[in-house]
């Protein structure tokens, strides 16, 4: 095609609409927590190969890489493909893997948060191909494992070690309709205290590591509230998410103590600068507490290890940016509107892929950020239509705004 026909596109996208809906229910199906992504991923290989990618490939670590065109423009879509578990089941009202659907809907584990995305992008590839919207380009669909346990690990490796550097990648996370350009980041924060147990009879013959704590807890809540703001992403925070302890008995002193702490991250905020705020505190000082980072090292499903930081940066990809007017140019021209631009709550791939390795993102994808890791969760099958039609117009777009 010499020039981008909206119309025709949206029409494809439209008669996909049964085939993206069956590959989601399928995918669904397949019960796909990090690092037991193998099924989902071989059966996302089958669709890709079924509707006409160019080049198939699983790497190592087990994300699978499908590849359209030969151009020089390296293009990247990327959806995660493992899900978090079902949590309890009785908050459930339907079989969460076996779903359902209605005229408008998809439900199941998985269907906003991300596997839609998946269903999308492959759709996308087959629009791409059938309607000849070929260019100078190479499009790179990823979809990527361990992300609920390790946000933006499975980007590390694409870029470090596979060598995959797109120009710019689109992340297919839940965007409730809307073009994200950010996030907050986040890190996983660790403080332990220590103790000298002694009897609980006499508690004075010893030092309490849980009072030790305590003080340091409410000094971190007090730190929460005086977290800086941006204008965009918002305010940084903190919560305390797990605490740990250890003793000889009940009838003992603690003599350990540690917690958890979920620090979110804004705008002018590092994981050194948010280290070293807890290290000032006072009653970490007086309980000469140690204060460090958490590290990730769970093997994927394919065995391979890629340890890593527990630190996941935020990044905002400015409104005038190439990319940023690519993404607002394609939804205008397909869809007849000023888009929303806005940012996702939640953490997202984007922390590695432009957090730490400078490689713009942006965001567009079915579903809503509500349904993302909640009982009942479901999508709505006009967002896989918008949704592929978006993908598959984007790269011609964006080359033809570069020249």
């Amino acid at each position: 095609m010499s020039q981008l026909d909206f119309a025709k596109i949206k029409q494809l996208a439209e008669q996909y609409k049964p085939a993206m809906t069956a590959f989601l229910r399928d995918m669904v199906a397949i019960p796909s927590e990090s690092c037991d992504e193998k099924g989902v991923v071989a059966r996302i290989q089958q669709e890709m190969e079924k509707v006409g990618f160019d080049r198939t490939e699983i790497d190592p670590m087990g994300n699978i890489h499908g590849t359209i065109g030969h151009g020089k423009h390296i293009i990247a879509l990327d959806a995660h493909v493992d899900t978090v578990g079902v949590g309890n089941k009785d908050n459930w009202e339907f079989d969460p893997y076996q779903g359902y659907e209605n005229d408008e809907e998809i439900g199941g584990r998985g269907t906003s948060d991300q596997e839609g995305g998946m269903a999308a992008m492959v759709y996308a590839g087959k629009i791409i191909k059938d309607l000849d919207l070929t260019g100078d380009y190479t499009l790179v669909v990823v979809g990527s494992v361990q992300e609920e346990d390790c946000d933006g690990l499975c980007w590390q490796y694409i870029i470090k070690e596979m060598g995959l550097k797109p120009e710019f990648v689109v992340s297919t996370e839940p965007t409730d309709g809307g073009i994200y350009r950010g996030q907050r980041g986040r890190m996983e924060i660790r403080v332990d205290v220590a103790g000298v147990s002694s009897h609980g009879s006499a508690p004075e013959r010893g030092v309490n590591a849980i009072f030790k704590m305590g003080r340091i807890l409410g000094e971190l809540e007090e730190l929460h509230q005086r977290l800086i703001t941006d204008d965009f992403l918002g305010k940084g925070s903190l919560t305390v998410s797990e605490i740990f302890f250890t003793s000889p008995s009940r009838c003992a002193v603690a003599d350990g103590c540690s917690i958890s702490v979920d620090r979110r991250l804004t705008v002018g905020e590092d994981g050194p600068y948010a280290l070293q705020q807890i290290r000032d505190l006072p009653a970490v000082k007086a309980a000469g507490a140690k204060v460090s980072m958490y590290s990730y090292d769970r093997p994927s499903y394919t065995g391979l290890v890629y340890p890593t930081e527990c630190y996941f940066p935020s990044w905002v990809l400015p409104e005038d940016h190439p990319v940023t007017k690519a993404t607002v140019a394609t939804y205008k021209g397909l869809f007849n509107q000023e888009p929303r631009v806005d940012k996702w709550t939640f953490s997202t791939n984007g922390v590695s892929i432009m957090g730490l390795l400078g490689i713009p993102c942006i965001g567009f994808g079915p579903g809503k950020e509500a349904q993302a890791h909640a009982p009942n969760e479901k999508t709505w099958k006009a967002d896989l239509v918008r949704c592929a039609a978006f993908y598959a117009a984007l790269p011609l777009i964006y080359l033809g705004n570069r020249e």
